[in-house]
């Protein structure tokens, strides 16, 4: 009895893979094995950037809270001490984004904090 192979589902498993590779250099994104080593290592890649992300977010709030702070007489490790002390519940992004958008209600929070 010969072999049965389903090769539906091989080619629509490799057609996948293949679309996901589209816009790659050369061989990556049309010949099988390259592609399919490609496409997995994107993946791992795409798993590991979303954890830099959030440093690096973390990392830019940090720096901009600090700059804001230090127009007012205060450092960013000054800031969140008393912040901490006095139970604010405001997060650094949210921080960040009233000393880029909204100083007045940053300064507000600074003096309320002095």
């Amino acid at each position: 009895m010969p072999r049965s192979v389903n090769s539906v589902a091989s080619r629509a498993r490799r057609k996948k893979i293949l679309k996901r590779t589209r816009g790659n250099f050369l061989s990556r994104k049309n010949v099988w094995t390259v592609a399919k080593n490609t496409y997995e290592k994107g993946l791992t890649y795409a798993y590991r950037d979303r954890k830099n992300k959030k440093r690096s977010f973390r990392a830019l709030w940090i720096q901009r809270i600090n700059a804001a702070a230090r127009q007012y007489g205060m450092t960013y490790s000054q800031l969140m001490g008393r912040l901490a002390k006095q139970n604010v519940g405001l997060n650094r992004k949210v921080l960040a984004d009233l000393a880029m958008n909204n100083p007045q209600a940053f300064e507000a929070i600074i003096n309320s904090v002095k």
